[in-house]
């Protein structure tokens, strides 16, 4: 079993968590990850990837075990996050690599590539959208909000965060429920028990305003 390091680096004064396997001369994959989860939801790829690559799974700010800045302190926006695991990449030494992007690693990973094309080698998207069209009706109440940032529209959202909303993502369309571990969703859910007087709520709701600079 190869063995998996859990690191953190200082980003401005900012801690990001991240997972880290494999031969560092070995080709590197950012992984980046989607909502709602973190780095932990790499937890049984890396083991696979391990011998043949070089891996890197931050946790993007405001989730898993990094840093929860403030919203007046922090702009949790996708530009931001995407601002600070390029620095991430920097600080740990990353020259060159491919990413796997995964929803919400998608607006930061591109936007990643997009300035530093000559970095990356390579992208491989899994429920990464790059626009509008790519989104589903299950974005229309997020669509509303976004045209139209109410109360009202707002607490339509809070639907989002609940748990059983939560279970819902990680098992919708498994054939199969019981084979799908409850660690991560339960994680998920404990993690933002714990954050919600800190804000965590808000910042996701934030971040899906934010989506639509990146279709529009």
């Amino acid at each position: 079993m190869p063995r998996i390091y859990y690191r953190a680096a200082d980003i401005g004064g900012l801690k990001i968590s991240y997972r880290e396997a494999g031969q560092q001369d070995a080709p590197t994959l950012l992984l980046l990850h989607g909502f709602p989860t973190a780095g932990h939801m790499f937890r049984d790829l890396i083991p696979l990837l391990a011998d043949s690559f070089h891996l890197v799974a931050p946790d993007l700010p405001g989730f898993g075990q990094s840093d929860l800045p403030p919203r007046d302190k922090f702009k949790y926006s996708f530009e931001n996050l995407a601002d600070v695991i390029d620095r991430f990449t920097e600080v740990v030494g990353l020259k060159r690599y491919a990413m796997y992007i995964f929803d919400y690693g998608a607006p930061v990973g591109l936007r990643i590539a997009l300035k530093h094309p000559e970095r990356v080698s390579a992208i491989v998207s899994q429920n990464g959208n790059a626009y509008e069209e790519g989104l589903s009706d299950g974005w229309n109440p997020i669509r509303a909000y976004w045209e139209n940032p109410s109360q009202a529209n707002r607490n339509a959202l809070r639907v989002f965060l609940k748990p059983e909303t939560t279970v819902w993502q990680y098992t919708h369309g498994v054939s199969d429920a019981t084979t799908v571990s409850p660690d991560g969703y339960s994680l998920a859910d404990r993690t933002y028990a714990e954050s919600r007087s800190a804000g965590r709520g808000r910042i996701h709701f934030a971040l899906d305003n934010y989506y639509i600079s990146d279709f529009r």
